[in-house]
């Protein structure tokens, strides 16, 4: 069996949520078919000579510029993939599902990953959610399978859309704690002295509302974020220009043994966001047995957690006093992750792959 993948920007060492899930799945079903992922060249430096068993890469030309980059480069995808042998075609979120029909059109089958609800997203102006719901609707029409990784947005379709859908959640691997300070001492920060956020720099990540909650609050904590922004530089200027520098810091994208420092050492994980599809930052702090507040959102409750957890989204003064309660003292929390093992998921896409053969 070939698959062709595309609607990432592509992995290992490339930020973000679909980028991950990607990473931890096709390593996976390459064991079982051959796998060819597409990336976009301005965003795998570090990962250009990356070496996968049953996986190839094609590098093709891209952007960075928003709304532009996705149609782009799913176009060039799609040529390319045209020109192949045959093989199914896996596409990852909605945007880059604008050409599923051609696919369709040309006796190809198509498998859609549906991750987020992009339009929902503050960063894109009327015009381009206008686009990206019209390549919703594209989306779920021409795509043989989808799969969902929110159950909560599977359910927001009628009976047609639903009877050739499914729910597969995202997973996550059960990591080593790290024994080593050097990352954080580098930041000055001390053992379970800090606050931890990670995610792309995007408004829908809320960490303007967990910023203001946090300098608002008397500490000796320190907050720190984790990752780095691409097209939303007035964004992170807004949030820089909050900051008070020593209470807060941001230490751009993190991965590897960095990242698992930072995790290990945190006291308490925060997720402020107003919007996710299924966030795998969530499940990696759960893996590392960190405390956590969460936003209020369906995303975060596709993972049952205590009550005490969340915060009314979008709500300042509810963090607040969430972060005033768990900073009084919390300890180490062992969580069921069960659900969310990878070998698991990948059975599981695998054998919705092989039903559209």
């Amino acid at each position: 069996m070939r698959i062709y993948v595309y609607g990432t920007r592509g992995f290992p060492l490339v930020q973000g949520g679909v980028e991950k899930h990607c990473e931890n799945l096709y390593p996976r079903i390459a064991k079982e078919a051959e796998v060819i992922v597409y990336r976009r060249k301005p965003y795998i430096a570090l990962s250009k000579n990356a070496n996968y068993p049953g996986i190839r890469f094609v590098d093709l030309p891209s952007t960075r510029i928003k709304g532009f980059e996705t149609v782009f480069h799913s176009f060039l995808s799609m040529l390319h993939i045209l020109m192949q042998p045959a093989g199914i075609v896996h596409i990852h979120n909605i945007g880059p599902a604008l050409f599923a029909p051609v696919f369709r059109l040309f006796g190809r089958k198509v498998i859609l990953t549906y991750h987020t609800a992009n339009y929902e997203h503050e960063k894109w102006n009327s015009a381009g959610r206008a686009l990206l719901k019209i390549s919703e609707k594209i989306a779920l029409k021409y795509a043989n399978i989808i799969i969902f990784v929110n159950r909560y947005q599977m359910l927001k379709f009628p009976a047609h859309i639903a009877g050739k859908s499914c729910f597969i959640p995202n997973g996550v691997e059960q990591p080593e704690l790290s024994t080593s300070t050097g990352y954080v001492e580098k930041w000055g920060l001390e053992d379970a002295k800090y606050l931890l956020a990670v995610g792309r720099i995007t408004p829908e990540k809320g960490f303007d509302i967990l910023i203001n909650a946090f300098l608002s609050i008397e500490t000796k904590y320190k907050l720190v974020i984790a990752g780095k922004t691409e097209t939303e530089k007035n964004y992170f200027k807004q949030l820089t220009d909050l900051i008070d520098k020593q209470r807060v810091i941001f230490t751009g994208y993190v991965y590897g043994e960095e990242l698992s420092q930072l995790y290990t050492h945190a006291a308490l994980f925060v997720m402020p966001s107003i919007s996710e599809g299924f966030p795998l930052v969530l499940l990696e702090a759960m893996s590392y047995r960190l405390p956590l507040i969460v936003s209020d959102i369906p995303a975060t409750r596709l993972i049952a957690l205590p009550p005490e957890c969340y915060f009314t989204v979008g709500n300042v003064n509810a963090l607040k006093e969430k972060l005033i309660f768990f900073l009084q003292g919390s300890k180490r929390v062992t969580y069921d992750l069960s659900p969310f093992d990878w070998d698991k998921i990948a059975e599981q896409t695998f054998s919705i792959i092989a039903r559209v053969r």
